[in-house]
């Protein structure tokens, strides 16, 4: 039997070739525009779209928020809910507000030696970092602890691994961890620029950056309240940390004078630092959000006491007058305050009972001591 001759198709058929698509370049998220970024810290009570709500009646373009209670421990699960979670991503993206800034829980110190501490202080940046990614956050700022009795050069060491024990196998993508300067309370880490600096070189292979609190600066001995003071705390940020690495701001007003290091936020303006020293923070170029000079998105997120209804409302309103763009802020619903006088009530009563209750302490206490006398 004759062998069956086989041929080859070697022709070439486009329809064979697969050709993918280049990858589409990553598109900026909508509020790196270059304008000014104001926010204010709005509260998740009742549901993390609160917030969201808060933000945009009080007239903000950005926003901070704790993903969780930010003076207790988990007890339980710390994830969001993914329901949760993707409700408050496209209501976001609605709103076009950002960047999202979240704070972290206060308890966490990473530079405690304690070892309980310290095991739950990075299971609890751990679990921040998961929430920020869950609620698409852009970044997530972090006090650096108190060191106790080591000294700075062991905490910044020990920080540093903490934060990357923390982050470990967490796909970080665009959230971006900060670390926010202190006003030298105590043995708090982070109240000069050198340290933060030290503390962002350190987490460099995590792009980590630096989120600097005007009240803290200013409590911690850099004079930001005078012309001359603010340039020079520019050049020192520049020569440290570098200004392109501090993409967020806290501004807050002092109550406590140059270098009191101790931290008391006030109203803009009624503080230490002063209505005319944020009008010059807000128009520096160095310190905007328009490139070359500046850094684009860069936010001024306010910190400031909320003492009577209205009073956060009025100081979103006094940054941007300050910033020379209320003609072009977003609008306000009237007469919208995250205090109502209901809520102001409950909080007095609160505060009395509080009191009364560490009155009958300490009595206590000393009738118990006169008796052993």
């Amino acid at each position: 039997m004759a062998e069956e001759t086989q041929i080859l198709d070697t022709q070439f058929d486009p329809e064979d070739e697969y050709r993918p698509e280049p990858e589409p370049e990553p598109q900026a998220p909508t509020w790196m525009d270059g304008s000014l970024r104001i926010g204010i810290h709005t509260s998740i009570a009742g549901s993390y779209l609160n917030a969201l709500e808060s933000a945009r009646k009080l007239g903000c373009n950005a926003l901070q928020v704790f993903s969780a209670s930010p003076r207790m421990w988990a007890q339980g699960s710390s994830r969001i809910p993914d329901s949760d979670a993707s409700a408050f991503r496209a209501r976001r993206a609605e709103l076009g507000l950002g960047p999202l800034v979240i704070h972290a829980n206060y308890l966490i110190n990473l530079a405690a030696s304690q070892p309980m501490l310290r095991t739950r202080s990075i299971q609890a940046f751990h679990d921040e970092l998961v929430r920020g990614i869950a609620l698409g956050a852009d970044f997530l700022v972090v006090h650096p602890g108190a060191r106790g009795e080591n000294s700075s050069q062991h905490a910044v060491g020990t920080i540093v691994e903490g934060v990357k024990q923390a982050a470990k196998r967490v796909p970080l993508g665009n959230l971006r961890i900060l670390i926010e300067n202190t006003a030298g309370m105590g043995t708090a880490v982070g109240s000069s620029l050198e340290e933060i600096a030290d503390l962002v070189g350190g987490l460099s292979s995590l792009n980590a950056g630096a989120c600097l609190d005007t009240a803290h600066l200013f409590a911690a001995g850099y004079d930001v309240s005078s012309e001359k003071g603010l340039e020079q705390t520019i050049e020192h940020i520049e020569d440290t940390i570098g200004l392109a690495n501090v993409p967020v701001f806290h501004v807050n007003d002092s109550k406590i004078p140059l270098g009191g290091r101790v931290d008391r936020h006030e109203h803009i303006g009624e503080g230490k630092i002063g209505a005319a020293a944020f009008g010059r923070i807000l128009r520096h170029p160095r310190l905007g959000a328009l490139p070359p000079s500046g850094v684009l998105g860069r936010a001024f997120l306010l910190e400031t006491p909320i003492d009577d209804p209205g009073d956060d409302r009025r100081n979103i309103a006094k940054l941007w007058e300050l910033a020379g763009l209320e003609e072009v802020a977003p609008p306000v619903e009237k007469g919208f305050s995250m205090l109502t006088s209901a809520i102001k009530k409950k909080l007095v009563a609160h505060k009395k009972e509080a009191k009364k209750l560490a009155r009958a302490a300490s009595a206590k206490k000393k009738a118990k001591s006169k008796g052993k006398g």
